[in-house]
């Protein structure tokens, strides 16, 4: 990985979408060749974030820019410079694999035999080269999003968008979809840029920027932010767990929070600690774990809870967008 200037630039980025503030002051910065990446739940402002990167959005305040170009008063080469998968389908479905990269060159003015030799290539690092003439619509969710990779390559971005890339594919169909895009940054000298709410893929990053309410709360490699964490994480149940929580809290001088699957607190050396657990609390407790710190103990103990998808954050946010837009159109 490069240690270049950063091919992705950010300070103080703000969006609003009347009384709700989608993003709120984020800064950070993404290296060339490295897989970064947006995690957080559902509404806490990554795609946002995405459209505004990608020139689709203007920022309330603040600045970004792409390959030393301002999102805003540079457009047109910020877009020349990134390719972008979106959550939802964005291809033509009554068309072929080859029409669809046909299509997506004629936008970006590519020569035909530049289209053909990439598009050979693509189709073949996706493991679609017999299906390329196959309509799209008989293709499986899998196989369109490999489809929609290979056609954000198709005319040589900097930097590839992955905005919640595996969303609704099964986990088989999303370690191959993984597979690919670490080809993709090993191959082609791509960066890629991604969001998701998925832990097992945050992993695959290099560099992880955990979002929450607009904001950015840690940024750093899994281990770096695991390492916040510190010593092996216990999860006690408890029936009475307020009392419980408290209890544990003043005897071993440690922050108890409560989840749902129970009580968590840090503590040095969990294997040991566990027999000291049982004998003090006996007949209070009904089951204890410990663990390694993962992602999810990162952002539970930087925000107080699990990283979830919410869909009823997410609609209360939609509902506030579209009367913020709808307002505008009546003035």
């Amino acid at each position: 990985m490069s240690d270049a200037l950063p091919v992705v630039e950010v300070e103080g980025l703000v969006r609003r979408f009347g009384e709700l503030t989608a993003v709120d002051g984020v800064s950070f910065e993404v290296r060339r060749g490295e897989i970064f990446g947006f995690l957080g739940p559902n509404g806490a402002g990554k795609s946002t974030t995405i459209k505004i990167l990608a020139t689709l959005l203007e920022p309330t305040a603040g600045r970004a820019a792409i390959a030393g170009h301002d999102v805003v008063r540079e457009p047109l080469r910020v877009r020349e410079a990134i390719g972008i998968i979106f959550q939802d389908n964005s291809l033509d479905d009554r068309l072929t694999a080859d029409q669809n990269l046909y299509i997506h060159s004629l936008l970006y003015d590519l020569p035909r035999d530049v289209y053909r030799a990439r598009a050979d290539a693509l189709l073949e690092m996706v493991d679609l080269t017999e299906r390329r003439k196959g309509l799209v619509r008989t293709y499986s969710g899998g196989m369109r999003r490999r489809l929609e990779i290979a056609r954000g390559l198709l005319h040589r971005p900097e930097v590839l968008f992955l905005d919640e890339p595996t969303v609704g594919l099964d986990p088989q169909t999303r370690s191959a979809m993984w597979q690919h895009v670490l080809r993709v940054r090993d191959e082609g000298n791509v960066t890629v840029f991604m969001t998701t709410h998925y832990l097992d893929e945050a992993e695959h990053c290099d560099r992880i920027a955990i979002i929450d309410h607009g904001r950015v709360v840690a940024l750093g490699s899994p281990e770096e932010l695991k390492r916040q964490v510190g010593g092996d994480v216990m999860v006690v149940g408890a029936s009475a767990a307020e009392d419980v929580a408290r209890d544990i809290g003043e005897r071993y001088c440690v922050d108890v929070t409560r989840a749902d699957d129970g009580l968590r607190f840090q503590v040095d050396d969990g294997a040991t600690f566990i027999p000291r657990l049982t004998a003090d609390f006996q007949g209070r407790i009904s089951s204890v774990s410990v663990h390694r710190p993962t992602l999810d103990d990162v952002f539970l103990k930087l925000t107080g809870r699990a990283i979830r998808e919410e869909e009823a954050t997410s609609k209360d946010q939609l509902r506030m967008v579209a009367r913020a837009f709808g307002r505008g159109r009546r003035r």
